[in-house]
């Protein structure tokens, strides 16, 4: 077995445990972390869980965690985890959610696994064996029409200059709902980024790019044949400010209205 084969098999065991514990907690609390930012205490429980295991299976790997921050040093290879990706949702039994988990090596991710608790799907990649959906192979879109594409939007900003980066966003949906098929908000980077894998989303733009949120469904996307870039075309890593996953046939055109919401010219 080679070494990423070995370790997607710990990452395709650390959310399926982080899937139990959720499916097991009927009941749990809720707090604010942040301006109209919330945690649940199936967050901590999911991330505490799942640092303990990743700790006691692959000692030499650090971690960050949204929850609890970075630990271990890992010589440049760390696991980046969302224990619930999608926490607004799942606080009021919304069931688009998932436990985002990637093996980050240098500035790409290597190894990913994704699962929608609610939804019974894992998603898996390994860099370079494709990806797949509970063992299934995946493919992303190979729509190149923007009116045949179904196009999901990261949340609006909230916080620090939230109203400078939302008039980017309005911009931007306001020009792609002009065009597109149809725009969806989920609520969700981890479903998001698994979708545009899987071919049910044509795109999906987070104009954002927190390594928890995003470096799992960037690899899945990948795999699957799609692109992911930043937001100004440029090839994505681990220190993009954005995150732009796309069906290879949109890419110049979403690019190009990333640009016209921003007021780059080229």
């Amino acid at each position: 077995m080679t070494e990423h084969a070995a370790l997607l098999d710990i990452a395709r065991e650390a959310v399926a445990k982080a899937t139990e514990i959720v499916r097991s907690r009927p009941s749990f609390s809720v707090s604010a972390k942040g301006d109209r930012d919330l945690v649940t205490d199936v967050d901590t429980a999911v991330e505490d869980a799942l640092r303990a295991f990743l700790a006691a299976e692959t000692p030499e790997i650090g971690i960050l965690g949204e929850e609890r921050g970075r630990s271990g040093d890992g010589g440049g290879r760390w696991w980046a985890l969302d224990p619930i990706d999608g926490t607004a949702n799942f606080a009021r039994g919304i069931p688009l959610c998932g436990i985002s988990l990637a093996l980050v090596d240098g500035e790409h991710s290597t190894v990913a696994a994704i699962t929608l608790p609610y939804l019974g799907v894992t998603y898996t990649a390994a860099r370079g064996e494709g990806a797949f959906a509970n063992g299934k192979r995946v493919g992303a879109s190979t729509a190149t029409e923007m009116s045949d594409a179904m196009i999901a939007v990261g949340d609006f900003a909230i916080g620090e200059l939230a109203e400078e980066k939302n008039r980017a966003r309005l911009t931007l949906l306001s020009d792609l709902g002009a065009r597109a098929q149809k725009i969806r908000m989920l609520g969700t980077a981890a479903i998001d980024l698994a979708w545009v894998a899987d071919g049910k989303l044509d795109a999906a733009l987070i104009l954002s790019n927190n390594p928890w949120d995003t470096m799992a469904g960037v690899l899945l996307v990948r795999e699957a044949g799609g692109a992911v870039v930043d937001r100004d075309g440029s090839e994505h890593t681990v220190g993009s400010a954005a995150t732009i996953a796309v069906g290879a046939g949109l890419r110049k055109e979403i690019v190009d209205a990333l640009d016209r919401a921003y007021g780059v010219v080229r």
